[in-house]
């Protein structure tokens, strides 16, 4: 056991100072942006083919499936990336660009999707100078264009082109379908098969590429109200420290989730392994060419010039309002005076704010919460090493400069379902975070250790206040309680769960039963 939690510790190091959520409405100028905000980011390989890689970019947090009348759409003057580091220098050798286009196709509607039944309004419901019979009302929504979307006043079209080698391609489909975003689930009468519609936004760009872009069942969970009063967590997940049978539970939440019943626009698209890596080929996972570096942006044109009545008018180059790497260095560890400036900031230039990291506060919030033993500053242990480096890149690959990258080894094979753990490599499991991040993982709870310290002794001696060595192993297992999402991963493409119904969704809350997701048995919880 002592190996391989050495190896398991030394991993954790690949990925960026730790964090303890992902972002949500994190830095002051995404606060007022919310388009524009990144919620989360994955990457990993796919689940049914290890020849691919699925990257997810989600923004716009916490959507309340039954806000209408316009609900959610992308924003039009945003352009969203996914770039792709293939050379170990922490700047992008792949640029994945998608903008957004949104018609209202009938504008005499109050509301941006309706639809009911046949469409056909009984005689006595058509009074002059309506002929008896007319459609007055559109049939429900059955499909994202055609006969079955006449009921879809507000829809989004969106283009995809990929940025290698200097050269921009655009991305079509092979039968020239346009590519349409899916809706927001509006209920059942609106919408009455959504899964069957939501599907219809997958689409094949060739070459082996996929897209889907729409709004979706957040796939992120957390505790998040007692998180942010100063990690106030519930006492049936032990008050913030779970016991080892709870730890072991990978679907089963003893605190509610905050997240459950609320959506979030994603972007998933999903690529040949070998069309991001710099030999153009599917390496092993010992060859330095097979970990690649992952990150997600959006950006805003520098003028908007509003016109109306008319239409507002973007012009002027691109500016960065947003970045997320790793989940999420800007939520807890940088500063709130820093937060803007480090989204708009590369990742190459990420050694501007490794002082974040030798005394992160959240340590000291654990030690004054808790009372538990934490390492004495400098936090040597978080230094922002983030390299590529083993044992998730290959020996010899070069380090690159330090950076939040999301790295993965692409040549390292999906776990099994029956395998995957929500500790990713803490607990064995090297198809998970830190080796790139899928939709499932548990990304507080590992954070949430790496501050306390769980990775003095391995990758840097560190020391208490009193000046006695502090070891990781004496780390207890931190934790939210909340192991799993309020509903089922999908274990093929886009992978995330589609979006939550406005009539039906339903938000767990403190001291209600069923705090545990799809069970017969219902369990409370806790306040």
């Amino acid at each position: 056991m002592k190996p391989l939690l050495c190896i398991v510790m030394a991993s954790l190091m690949a990925m960026p100072s730790p964090t303890f959520a992902a972002s949500h409405r994190e830095a002051p100028i995404t606060a007022l942006d919310r388009a524009a905000d990144i919620t989360d980011f994955f990457a990993f390989v796919s689940y049914d083919d290890p020849s691919k890689v699925t990257m997810i970019l989600n923004v716009d947090p916490l959507l309340e499936p039954g806000n209408g009348p316009n609900y959610f759409p992308f924003d039009d003057n945003i352009l969203y990336q996914i770039h792709v580091d293939n050379n170990n220098t922490a700047t992008d050798g792949v640029v994945f660009n998608i903008q957004f286009t949104t018609e209202i196709r009938a504008p005499q509607v109050f509301t941006g999707f309706v639809g009911a039944g046949s469409g056909i309004n009984a005689p006595a419901n058509s009074p002059a100078p309506v002929s008896p019979g007319s459609a007055v009302v559109p049939a429900a929504i059955t499909a994202l264009d055609g006969a079955g979307a006449g009921g879809l006043s507000l829809r989004q079209h969106y283009t995809v082109s990929i940025t290698k080698g200097g050269v921009t391609t655009q991305l079509t489909s092979p039968s020239g379908q346009t590519l349409f975003a899916v809706p927001s689930n509006v209920g059942p009468r609106t919408m009455p098969n959504y899964p069957a519609l939501a599907a219809q936004g997958i689409y094949n760009l060739g070459n082996g590429i996929r897209t889907f872009a729409g709004t979706v069942d957040d796939p992120f969970y957390i505790d998040l109200g007692a998180a942010f009063d100063s990690l106030n967590f519930r006492t049936g997940a032990g008050g913030g420290v779970l016991t080892a049978a709870q730890d072991a539970q990978d679907n089963v939440n003893f605190a509610p989730d905050y997240v459950s019943g609320y959506n979030v626009n994603t972007i998933a698209i999903e690529v040949p392994i070998a069309t991001l890596t710099s030999t153009g080929t599917q390496p092993k996972a010992t060859d330095p060419a097979a970990t690649l570096g992952f990150w997600g942006t959006t950006s805003r044109p520098r003028i908007l010039v509003r016109r109306s009545p008319l239409p507002s008018v973007p012009t002027g180059s691109y500016a960065q309002v947003q970045r997320m790497g790793n989940p999420l260095i800007n939520e807890l560890i940088i500063g709130t005076g820093s937060k803007d400036f480090w989204s708009i900031s590369q990742p190459v230039n990420d050694s501007q704010f490794a002082s974040f990291d030798l005394d992160p506060l959240l340590a000291r919030v654990l030690n004054a919460v808790y009372g538990v033993n934490i390492p004495a500053p400098p936090r040597n242990d978080l230094l922002p090493l983030v390299t590529y480096a083993a044992p998730i890149a290959a020996a010899g690959t070069p380090g690159g400069p330090v950076a939040d990258l999301l790295r993965l080894n692409t040549a390292v094979p999906p776990t099994p379902a029956g395998s995957r753990k929500r500790l990713g490599v803490l607990a064995g499991d090297f198809g998970g975070f830190p080796n790139g991040r899928r939709v499932s993982d548990d990304v507080t709870d590992i954070a949430a250790r790496a501050v306390a310290g769980v990775l003095c002794g391995v990758t840097a001696p560190c020391k208490d206040s009193t000046g006695a060595t502090f070891l990781g192993t004496s780390v207890a297992l931190i934790g939210d309680g909340v192991n799993t999402n309020d509903v089922p991963y999908q274990e093929t493409f886009p992978y995330v769960a589609f979006a939550q119904s406005g009539r039906s969704r339903r938000h767990v809350d403190p001291g209600e039963a069923s705090c545990t997701p799809n069970t017969v048995v219902a369990t409370a919880c806790p306040n």
